[in-house]
């Protein structure tokens, strides 16, 4: 395989979308994101090979003019990112899987099923709020009708049909049963297990599920200085209390792997005056999903619980819920067997960030290979991979496919 090649290529995508403020905010279907998909067509067309884009914005790279009739193994990620994010995020593994994808073509080097390339649409869902909208729409699982507009009321249809999809025919992106043969992703770990163990190459074991769960509390607002504090109805008291006690899901009580406050407002925000309203986003994640249930549950208990303690309203509504997918055996134990070959150490672990993958193993076996994250950074402009790093799992993708 040609590293260097590929490291060129990731950093000439690492042009599109530069942000003022540092980092990348290449949003999905943003202009930005266009001239990204733009190069690796044109990457693409340099090397003799076709590309294709689906009804729902999906971008994929193949040999020959048409996408094959026959099974195929799907390589790739994506390339839109967060705003002000990294570069390597999605894009590495598009990258290495489009110089997998010239070096099997280069050198005719035959594969179980015909090596494609993909570039899905959306997975961040940073402008328009479907995250993995490309993937889910291969799926079958989109509801194009719940995310089609922006946050800024804009419709999804001109910038969809602007990167070649169409918003009527997004029926027309499901893949039917058994057109793919195995789908393999490769991805920078975003977490620092690989870098802190001195290991180049995971070997993803799964990855995990996540539910998302909105509360509005509701006190009474009232004067800051003649209200006694034994009188008060705080909502931001009470949401301060749900924080703690969310936090503590994972990190005291282990009932799932990680809960996290993301999300905090207050109401009106002044500092003479006791919040009449809070409201704030928990996200609870695990590869277990009963453990998943129970931590959900016991999260509405706490809720309800504080409620009571300080005589506040809460409402929660759970707004998203992911089960948590297993990586397929047989394509573990290629990456495993590719990472061997190569000298590699290897270790097995979870992905606890959420993939295209997840998505995909609802119509097919998925395998995912990760390689080290400087400091466990990514989503920020710090976000960084060694190129040693960069070109070992390229390596590992490439035998893994021909394995696969």
């Amino acid at each position: 395989m040609n590293g260097t090649r590929m490291l060129a290529d990731l950093d000439e995508l690492a042009t599109y979308g530069v942000d003022p403020g540092g980092g990348l905010s290449r949003l999905g279907f943003t202009a930005e994101e266009d001239s990204a998909r733009r190069f690796l067509r044109e990457a693409a067309g340099r090397a003799g090979l076709g590309s294709t884009v689906d009804q729902a914005g999906n971008l994929f790279l193949h040999p020959g003019k048409a996408l094959p009739d026959d099974p195929v193994v799907l390589m790739g990620s994506h390339v839109d990112t967060v705003r002000r994010g990294g570069r390597f995020d999605g894009a590495y593994g598009v990258v290495a899987a489009l110089e997998v994808l010239r070096t099997l073509t280069e050198h005719d080097l035959p594969t179980r099923h015909a090596p494609v390339v993909v570039a899905f649409a959306n997975e961040e869902g940073a402008r328009f709020p479907c995250p993995f909208w490309g993937s889910l729409a291969v799926t079958g699982q989109l509801d194009a009708a719940a995310s089609t507009v922006d946050r800024a009321g804009h419709s999804i249809r001109e910038p969809l049909a602007r990167a070649g999809g169409d918003l009527d025919a997004i029926g027309d992106a499901v893949w039917p049963p058994g057109a793919v043969g195995a789908y393999l992703e490769l991805h920078i770990e975003q977490g620092p297990v690989l870098e802190s163990r001195g290991v180049p190459i995971g070997v993803v074991t799964g990855i995990v599920g996540r539910a998302i769960v909105e509360f509005d509390v509701r006190g009474r607002q009232n004067h800051a200085g003649t209200t006694p504090m034994d009188q008060r109805r705080d909502a931001l008291v009470a949401a301060a209390k749900l924080v703690l006690r969310i936090e503590a899901l994972s990190a005291e009580r282990n009932l799932c792997a990680v809960s996290t406050v993301g999300e905090l407002g207050v109401e009106p925000g002044q500092a003479n005056v006791v919040p009449g309203r809070a409201r704030l986003t928990a996200e609870i994640r695990d590869l277990d999903a009963a453990r998943l249930e129970v931590a959900e549950a016991v999260l509405r208990e706490e809720a309800a619980r504080i409620a009571r303690e300080t005589g506040v309203g809460i409402e929660c509504v759970t707004t998203m819920r992911s089960a948590p997918v297993r990586t397929a055996p047989p394509l573990r134990a290629a990456i495993e067997a590719a990472a061997a070959d190569l000298a590699l150490p290897a270790m097995a672990m979870p992905s606890g960030a959420g993939h295209d993958a997840q998505l995909i193993a609802a119509v097919a076996p998925v395998g995912m290979i990760f390689v080290p994250s400087r400091g466990g950074i990514s989503h920020a402009p710090e976000e960084y991979t060694a190129p040693t790093h960069l070109v070992a799992g390229a390596n590992v993708l490439l035998h893994a496919a021909l394995r696969a």
